[in-house]
């Protein structure tokens, strides 16, 4: 009682995610609603096994219009444990309901 746990994924492996009640209790809605999450936290290593201890999680769904776009790709970056502060400047979608997301990442073909 009183954590949650969550599996981040990506090339490179996976970690735990653990986020503990009052963590889960001020980010709530990123927590349960989020499609794709930026989690900030200290890191814990077990051997082969990392886990996240969540400080903030923030839902950055908005992200996901942006999959595609060459010019999001920077070749610097490495591994996630590694990585630099990320450079300033908005790639906000206009699609903020998951709804709009959706529509946006995967558009309707309709053969009638």
């Amino acid at each position: 009682a009183g954590v949650i746990f969550l599996t981040l994924e990506d090339e490179t492996g996976t970690a735990n995610i653990i986020v503990w009640k009052q963590v889960y209790e001020a980010f709530r809605k990123a927590v349960i609603a989020g499609r794709l999450v930026r989690v900030t936290g200290r890191i814990q290593r077990d051997g082969p096994t990392t886990h996240l201890i969540a400080e903030r999680v923030e839902d950055v769904s908005e992200l996901l219009a942006t999959l595609g776009r060459p010019v999001m790709i920077d070749a610097n970056d490495g591994r996630a444990d590694e990585t630099k502060r990320p450079v300033g400047g908005s790639i906000r979608s206009t699609a903020r309901h998951p709804r709009e997301q959706a529509r946006k990442l995967f558009p309707s073909r309709d053969f009638h």
